[in-house]
C-alpha cells in the first residue's frame, strides 16, 4: 500500500498536467490549444491554394495529435465558423440554429489570406518531435494576432477551467496601436450572433456579462427576435419560451420561426398583454437574456495563469514587436548576403578574373587565384570572404558571364542598398514599424469584421418583479390553500417567486412555496405573503395557567416547509391575539376572582422591543387572562365596547385576518 500512494500521486499529477497544458487551456503566446495549432500547421503544410477535404486534413493532423478524428474535425469546424483563419466550403453547420456540420468527407477548407500572412514563418518556429517521434510539430506558432481574444476559448481541465469571450478584430488592432502609443485602451466582447451587451460587471476578461436578444416590436401584439445572445440558438430560445409558457409565466398566441440566413422568430401576445410588458417577461424568464461568467485562464511560461484582457493584449503586442524585429533581422541578413554575392560577381566578371583560370592546372589552384583577387575588395564587403563564396564564383556559367550587364548589375546593387537602409531604419524605430504593420493589416482586412454586438447598459429585470400575480385561495373550513382552491375561500394574490407564511392556533408556523393545492390544517389562523420586514404582534397563553405573554417579531430566517413554534413552551400554549404593524392597543380581560379590583387593562404593544421569533416575550400580567381584544381610537372616544373580531392593521390584498375570536376557543 505504501508503494501504491506515491504511484497514484505521480500518475494523477501527470494526467492533470497533460489535460491542463496539452488539451484544455490555450497558450498565451499564440492563443491556441494544441489541437488547433496542429490543425493549422497541417493545413499550412499541405496548402496549395486549393480547398482540401476536411477528412484529408483530419487524417494528416492525426500524425501529430494523439486522439480520435472526431476531436480534430470538431476543432476545425469551430475555427472555421470563427471566420478568421479558415475558409470553408460546404455545410459547416449553423451557429444560429444549432444545426451540426456535415461529415468531414463532404466539406472542404483552406487557410484564409489573413492566416497565411499572420500565422506562419518556418524560420521563426521552434519544433519538437510529435507524440510518436516520426514527425515534427511547432511548439507555438509565430502568430502576429492575439487569437485568444479573437477566437475566445472554453476548456475544462483538472481542477480548473477557462472561458474567454471573443472580441472584435478592428478593436483589438486599435487597442494594440493605443498600447504602442502609450495610450489607454479598453476592449469589450463582440459576438457573431449579435445581440445587446451589458458589460457593467465585465472585469477586463473576468467577472460576468449579460447579453440580450435584439427584439423588435413589429406590431401592437407581435415581437420579432432579430439577433440572439451569445451561445443561444433559435432552437434553444424557442424551447425556453415554450417552457415559460407551459409554466404559466406568460401567455402567447403563437410562436413562428422564419429563420433562414438571419434570425426571425415571431412571438404573438395574447389579448391584454402589451409588447413592452411581454419583452420584459421574455428577458426575465427565457434565454432572450443570459448571464455569462468568464474566467481568463491561460498557459504562460508552462504554467496555468490567471490573466486579464489588458495583460494578454500587452503580452501579444510585445511578442508581435519581437517577431517583426526577428523578421527584419532575417531580411537584413538575406539582403546583405545577396549584395555581398552580387558585388563579388561584379568584380569577378568586370575584372575578367575568369580568364586567369585558363592557366590553372588544378581546382585548388583556381580557388587560390580567385581568393587572392577577391581579397582586394574585401574591405567593402559586409562579410568576410569564405570558401563557399569562392566556390559560387567558380560555378558561374559561361552563358551568364557572356550576357553580363555591368549597368544592370549596379542598379541591382543600388536597390539592395536602399532595401538595407530601409530595414535598418525600421529596426531603429521598431515601435513605429509595428504600428505601421498593424494599420496595414486593419486596412486590408478590417472591413470584413464589423462590430456585430451592440454595447448598452440596461436595468436588470428580476423575475420576481415581473412575474404574473395569481390568485391564491384559502378555504378556512376545509383547511386547503393553493392556486386551485376556489369555492368557499378567501383569496389574495402572489407570484410564483413569493413565499407564504402559515400561522396556526397552537403557535406553530411554516414558510411554504405557493402551492397548487395543499392541506395546511383547519387550525390555521393566518395565511399571508411573506415579508421579512413586516412586524408581527402576538399575545398568547403559556400553558394551562392562562398567564399571558406578548412580543413583537419578524419572520426572517427559515427553512422551507419546516415546522417552527412562536414560543419556547409549546405545551398547552394558545394564541389570543395576532396582528401586524404599529399602533396596536389591546384590552386584556382577566379571569373573574373575588377581590379583583380591575377586570381589564389596556396594553400598548408598541412599547415592546422587536425580538427573535422564538423569544418568550414580556409578561402581560401576573393575573390569569380570559381574553384579549383590540381597541381602536373610535371605540376609545365613544366608549363603545371593542369588536370581538381581531384584525390588526393589515393589507387586505396580501394578508388574511384572524377568524372571529369565538373560533379561537
Amino acid at each position: 500500500m505504501r508503494y501504491l500512494k506515491p504511484l497514484m500521486d505521480q500518475n494523477f499529477l501527470e494526467y492533470a498536467s497533460y489535460v491542463i497544458k496539452d488539451r484544455a487551456i490555450p497558450d498565451i503566446e499564440d492563443g491556441l490549444k494544441p489541437v488547433q495549432r496542429r490543425v493549422l500547421h497541417t493545413m499550412n503544410e499541405i496548402d496549395d491554394g486549393k480547398f482540401n477535404k476536411v477528412a484529408n486534413i483530419v487524417g494528416d493532423t492525426m500524425k501529430l495529435h494523439p486522439h480520435g478524428d472526431a476531436a480534430i474535425g470538431s476543432a476545425l469546424v469551430v475555427m472555421a465558423n470563427k471566420e478568421y483563419v479558415i475558409e470553408k466550403q460546404g455545410n459547416f453547420g449553423n451557429l444560429l440554429t444549432g444545426d451540426p456540420a456535415s461529415a468531414p468527407r463532404y466539406i472542404e477548407a483552406r487557410l484564409t489570406p489573413l492566416a497565411k500572412e499572420t500565422l506562419f514563418n518556418a524560420e521563426l518556429t521552434d519544433y519538437i518531435d510529435s507524440y510518436d517521434g516520426r514527425n515534427k510539430e511547432p511548439v507555438v506558432l509565430p502568430c502576429k494576432l492575439p487569437l485568444s481574444l479573437l477566437f475566445g476559448a472554453e476548456g475544462i481541465a483538472v481542477g480548473m477551467s477557462t472561458r474567454i469571450l471573443p472580441h472584435n478584430f478592428n478593436e483589438i488592432i486599435k487597442a494594440q496601436i493605443a498600447f504602442l502609443n502609450n495610450k489607454r485602451f479598453k476592449l469589450l466582447p463582440d459576438f457573431l450572433s449579435g445581440g445587446v451587451l451589458d458589460a457593467g460587471e465585465y472585469e477586463d476578461g473576468n467577472g460576468k456579462i449579460r447579453v440580450r436578444a435584439k427584439i423588435e416590436v413589429t406590431d401592437d401584439k407581435v415581437l420579432t427576435v432579430r439577433e440572439l445572445p451569445f451561445g443561444v440558438t433559435t432552437e434553444s430560445l424557442i424551447q425556453s419560451v415554450q417552457d415559460a409558457v407551459n409554466k404559466g409565466k406568460f401567455k402567447l398566441s403563437s410562436i413562428d420561426n422564419f429563420t433562414a440566413e438571419k434570425v426571425e422568430i415571431e412571438l404573438k401576445a395574447q389579448r391584454g398583454m402589451d409588447a413592452e410588458k411581454l419583452s420584459n417577461l421574455l428577458y426575465a424568464f427565457t434565454q432572450c437574456e443570459v448571464s455569462i461568467s468568464v474566467n481568463m485562464l491561460m498557459i504562460q511560461n508552462n504554467q496555468p495563469t490567471q490573466l486579464n484582457v489588458s495583460e494578454v493584449l500587452r503580452l501579444n503586442t510585445l511578442r508581435l514587436k519581437d517577431l517583426l524585429k526577428q523578421e527584419l533581422m532575417l531580411s537584413l541578413e538575406q539582403a546583405k548576403r545577396k549584395w555581398h554575392q552580387r558585388r563579388m560577381e561584379m568584380y569577378f566578371i568586370g575584372e575578367k578574373l575568369y580568364k586567369k583560370l585558363e592557366t590553372c592546372d588544378s581546382y585548388e589552384e583556381a580557388l587560390d587565384v580567385v581568393r587572392k583577387a577577391v581579397l582586394h575588395i574585401e574591405s567593402v564587403l559586409p562579410f568576410q570572404v569564405e570558401q563557399n563564396d569562392i566556390e559560387k564564383l567558380l560555378t558561374l556559367q559561361i552563358k551568364r558571364i557572356s550576357r553580363y550587364d555591368q549597368k544592370e548589375s549596379q542598379k541591382e546593387l543600388d536597390k539592395l542598398k536602399v532595401t538595407i537602409s530601409s530595414i535598418n531604419k525600421s529596426l531603429k524605430d521598431i515601435n513605429g514599424y509595428t504600428i505601421s504593420y498593424l494599420e496595414k493589416i486593419k486596412e486590408k482586412y478590417g472591413a470584413d469584421y464589423p462590430r456585430r454586438t451592440k454595447i448598452k447598459s440596461f436595468d436588470e429585470i428580476r423575475a420576481r418583479d415581473v412575474a404574473e400575480k395569481q390568485k391564491v385561495g384559502w378555504d378556512r373550513k376545509e383547511g386547503f390553500l393553493g392556486l386551485n382552491v376556489k369555492s368557499g375561500s378567501t383569496s389574495f394574490y402572489c407570484s410564483a417567486y413569493d413565499k407564504i407564511v402559515v400561522i396556526r392556533k397552537d403557535g406553530s408556523y411554516q414558510v411554504i412555496r405557493v402551492p397548487e393545492k395543499q392541506f395546511i390544517g383547519k387550525n390555521a389562523i393566518s395565511v399571508e405573503k411573506l415579508d421579512s420586514r413586516k412586524v408581527h404582534n402576538i399575545v398568547y397563553w403559556e400553558g394551562a395557567s392562562q398567564i399571558c405573554y406578548a412580543k413583537r417579531f419578524r419572520v426572517e430566517k427559515y427553512i422551507l416547509d419546516r415546522e417552527y413554534y412562536l414560543f419556547p413552551n409549546k405545551k398547552g400554549a394558545k394564541i389570543l391575539h395576532l396582528s401586524h404593524g404599529d399602533g396596536i392597543r389591546v384590552e386584556v380581560s382577566f379571569v373573574p376572582r373575588p377581590r379583583l379590583r380591575k377586570s381589564s387593562e389596556i396594553y400598548e404593544l408598541d412599547e415592546l422591543a422587536i425580538k427573535g421569533i422564538q423569544a418568550r416575550g414580556n409578561k402581560v400580567s401576573g393575573k390569569s387572562v380570559q381574553s384579549v381584544k383590540v381597541i381602536t381610537d373610535r371605540q376609545e372616544e365613544s366608549g363603545t365596547p371593542p369588536s370581538p373580531e381581531v384584525t390588526g392593521k393589515q393589507d387586505v390584498q396580501q394578508t388574511l385576518s384572524l377568524p372571529e375570536e369565538s373560533e379561537l376557543y
